[in-house]
């Protein structure tokens, strides 16, 4: 039995746990980490992987199943939204790309045909390595996001029509306009299959499926249609990366995609690494110390043409000049299909073998590098931002228009743009309460304009946009964002503006909650533990535990998870009004003057006058509970009574400076 596959896999595991164990530590991106473990496993280092085919199969599963992911998250609503970035964007970014390294490789001496392939292998990027780093930070439907996504998507679509001018290149071949005009038709059949099946074959299948409810058979039918749609992709010419995005757009519109979407997470991560590997593997050591100069010129001459270039796109796409920044890094690396055709052109004596290797350790680098360039480009275009540059490139060509703010007092600001931001701003809405909204996304805060909704576009970590939210007279602020470096910079600038304002802020992971109560939260929410605690909750009501009990074991498990950073307000503090959780109670403040004001519970003889129930007294901020009958009630206490509606009226007017009706 032979078993290669599996040592190859027992190695490469082991290694990139050890290698990311230490990469953790120092903060660094695990793409990194995986891309490490390929340059030291493979044949050009320590040859500690027997055959490089197998991990290429697995690789190219991991590619497989993170576009099937993406397709997932994205939609086919979505998809037809950006139908202008895709064509329009994806072609700017290509041809000016593709012609630009053109011209570069045939003023170093390249032939015609050599430097036309090569001006296309420096065009594309990489949609697995991309994709899965906007995924990872929940940015794959934001503004920038899209964008990235439009044009990878466009240079996906190039990759038949990019493998056949490969071949016309090596062979010369007559055939290439009847061969081009064949796939366009193929194209046009699968993408009207894909819309079909999304809207007709898909629901009524995964619905039949369901009913049976076997969790195994629905994701092997999962399993089924992501293949099977990716294989008939890669039948008709295009890759097997496109079609697995496909079927992941056909089930991204049925109710089941999000039980779908968990399940493969897991999987796809362990699949995506074997592609990180495979990458790793064609670093040469040996081929870069030779030319190290010429390396370190040339990685640099790509990232800086490719990210001028991207930008300039994204610009004319109307974008910020930080969305700009952000879009020309995101695509300043080289793409994984480019190897496809670099090694392809390789082999039919297209690029020569110096061509080829330099190729091979320019794409690494520019991959490797990526996740550093993500991390740094918000600080990067803030910095740039402080150049007296030009307006129009500041706001893009077409800026949103600007929205009057009232001048608010004692309101709630919201910042963020998640869907805990939007929808908090939505229930503020229909309760009418005065609140404004800090979005930074163009689209996003567009959308909440029309809709009447009073919006700053903008950064928050700049005090100018949080002044125009006059978060400085705001009474209470939400911060949801993501980041952490940024959520800290914003509460330091609101706390400095607005020293009274209760700042509530949403924490993605409880590691962070003491450096946001340290930079001026005063109450951090970690999403994932309160998710925990709501669903603690509503176990222990459906167990009929009595409301003050849960409150108890809710706070204990708070103090246990945060320490000495858990809430400690009253408010959370388990009190009479827990045991009452299905009784209707009535707030009734005693006026002064009233035949309440300065007379004892038995000497007012309440409950046989009125026939209510008081529960307690509130008392400045003390809080009586069960008061005896010689507590005598004053002007200003508020008085906690449980009765029907005459009986409260009745109360009320005991309570409050009027008399009782006979």
């Amino acid at each position: 039995m032979e078993l290669s596959i599996l040592k190859d896999i027992v190695v490469i595991f082991a290694l990139s746990t050890l290698v990311n164990l230490i990469f953790t530590r120092f903060r660094i991106p695990t793409i990194g980490g995986y891309l490490l473990t390929g340059i030291l496993a493979g044949p050009h280092l320590l040859s500690l992987v027997s055959d490089g085919h197998n991990i290429e199969i697995l690789a190219e599963i991991g590619v497989v199943f993170l576009l099937f992911t993406i397709g997932m998250e994205f939609s086919l609503k979505h998809l037809v939204r950006i139908r202008r970035i895709v064509f329009l964007g994806g072609f700017i970014q290509v041809t000016v790309s593709a012609a630009v390294f053109f011209a570069a490789s045939r003023l170093f001496g390249m032939s015609q045909k050599a430097a036309l392939l090569f001006g296309f292998l420096m065009a594309l990027s990489s949609s697995a390595l991309v994709l899965k780093i906007l995924q990872e930070r929940s940015e794959v439907t934001s503004n920038y996001g899209r964008t990235v996504l439009g044009i990878l998507i466009f240079q996906d679509l190039l990759l038949a029509p990019l493998l056949l001018l490969t071949n016309l290149l090596a062979e010369n071949s007559a055939a290439f306009p009847r061969e081009l005009l064949v796939l366009a038709v193929k194209v046009a059949g699968i993408i009207g299959f894909v819309y079909a099946g999304n809207k007709w074959l898909l629901p009524r299948l995964l619905r039949m499926i369901a009913l049976t409810k076997n969790q195994e058979l629905f994701m092997i039918s999962i399993f089924l249609i992501c293949f099977a749609i990716a294989l008939l992709t890669f039948r008709l010419g295009m890759s097997l990366a496109f079609g697995a995005f496909l079927a992941g757009l056909m089930i991204s519109e049925s109710e089941y995609s999000h039980n779908v979407f968990g399940n493969f997470l897991t999987i796809k991560d362990v699949f995506a690494s074997f592609f990180f590997v495979s990458i790793g593997m064609l670093f040469d050591i040996s081929f870069v110390t030779e030319n190290y100069w010429l390396i370190i010129a040339s990685v640099l001459l790509v990232l800086v043409i490719k990210t001028i270039i991207a930008g300039g796109t994204g610009f004319i796409l109307g974008h910020t000049f930080q969305g700009t920044v952000m879009i020309g890094l995101a695509l300043s690396q080289v793409g994984e299909f480019s190897f496809i055709l670099a090694r392809l052109g390789f082999d039919k004596g297209i690029l020569p073998e110096h061509s080829y290797h330099l190729f091979l350790s320019v794409a690494v680098l520019t991959m490797a590098v990526t996740p550093f360039l993500f991390h740094f480009s918000p600080a990067l275009a803030n910095t740039l931002l402080r150049l007296p540059l030009p307006e129009k490139l500041r706001e893009g060509l077409f800026p949103l228009k600007e929205m009057e703010i009232p001048d608010f007092r004692d309101h709630l600001v919201i910042i963020g743009k998640d869907p805990s931001a939007l929808k908090l701003s939505l229930m503020a809405k229909y309760n009418n309460i005065k609140h404004i909204s800090i979005i930074f996304e163009p689209n996003l805060a567009r959308d909440k304009m029309n809709e009447g909704d009073t919006v700053v576009y903008g950064d928050a970590v700049n005090e100018p946009i949080l002044r125009k939210a006059h978060v400085e007279h705001a009474d209470v602020v939400v911060v949801s964002v993501g980041s952490l470096v940024p959520c800290m910079a914003i509460i330091e600038k609101i706390r400095n503006l607005n020293r009274s304002a209760y700042i509530l802020v949403r924490s993605t992971t409880i590691m962070n909650v003491e450096q946001l109560y340290k930079v001026g939260a005063d109450e951090v929410l970690p999403e994932k533990l309160e998710i925990a605690i709501d669903l603690m909750k509503r176990v222990m009501i459906k167990r009929n535990v009595s409301q003050k009990e849960i409150n108890s074991i809710i706070e204990g498990i708070r103090h246990r998870s945060l320490g000495g950073f858990s809430q400690k307000d009253l408010a959370h503090r388990p009190s009479v009004f827990d045991e009452f959780q299905n009784v209707h109670i009535s707030v009734l403040n005693i006026e002064t003057g009233s035949q309440a004001d300065g007379r004892s519970l038995i000497g007012l003889d309440l409950r046989r006058v009125t026939g209510v129930t008081l529960l307690a007294l509130k008392r400045d901020t003390e809080i009586i509970e069960h008061p005896p009958a010689d507590t005598v009630l004053r002007g200003g206490d508020i008085a906690y009574l449980i009765g029907d509606p005459d009986q409260i009226e009745l109360a009320s007017a005991l309570l409050r400076n009027t008399a009782l009706q006979p």
